[in-house]
């Protein structure tokens, strides 16, 4: 709920409001003048909560708390969520066992991080036009080094660079 569109005392629209008092309590059904009596002997504004309801509801508070509160909640959400990235990582047909080791255990931080990973096996000159089923089992067994759980998000399959597959967090442990 964005603060720069709620309705306080006079600007309220509605002739009759379902109204909440200072401490909590439902007042009930009243028309709109009568609630913004209430809220003026208490010294505090009158804000349409839920302008769509039936009668729209309407509660007896200090507007500067209201939007204190929204500002919270709106925090506490953004703090909660997390952004997935796709990650992309290469890997050649010459690329040695070692270099193989240091990739994988980068493609499993970031799986343990949450995020999606797209490996892709590139390919250049001449090795776009090598056996297929050859060159799948090179991804594959790049795969296999892995020491994360992962699932596959979208199977190996011919892309510009080569091969490519992607990959997702799997719920489970780490393997040994």
């Amino acid at each position: 709920m964005k603060v720069e569109n709620v309705r306080i005392n006079q600007s309220i629209k509605a002739k009759e409001l379902r109204v909440i008092g200072v401490s909590g309590e439902n007042l009930g059904v009243i028309p709109t003048g009568d609630a913004l009596k209430i809220a003026e002997e208490a010294n505090l504004d009158l804000i349409e909560i839920s302008p769509t309801a039936q009668p729209p509801v309407a509660k007896i508070m200090d507007y500067g708390k209201y939007q204190y509160e929204i500002k919270k909640k709106a925090k506490e959400i953004k703090a909660k969520s997390h952004v997935t990235e796709t990650k992309g990582m290469q890997v050649k047909i010459g690329t040695g066992e070692h270099d193989l080791n240091l990739k994988a255990k980068r493609v499993a931080e970031w799986l343990t991080e949450g995020h999606r990973v797209k490996v892709d096996l590139f390919l250049w000159g001449r090795y776009k036009y090598m056996e297929e089923s050859f060159l799948k089992e090179r991804l594959e067994r790049f795969l296999k080094i892995i020491p994360a759980e992962y699932k596959i998000g979208d199977e190996i399959k011919r892309s510009p660079k080569g091969f490519s597959t992607t990959l997702e967090k799997a719920s489970g442990k780490p393997k040994s």
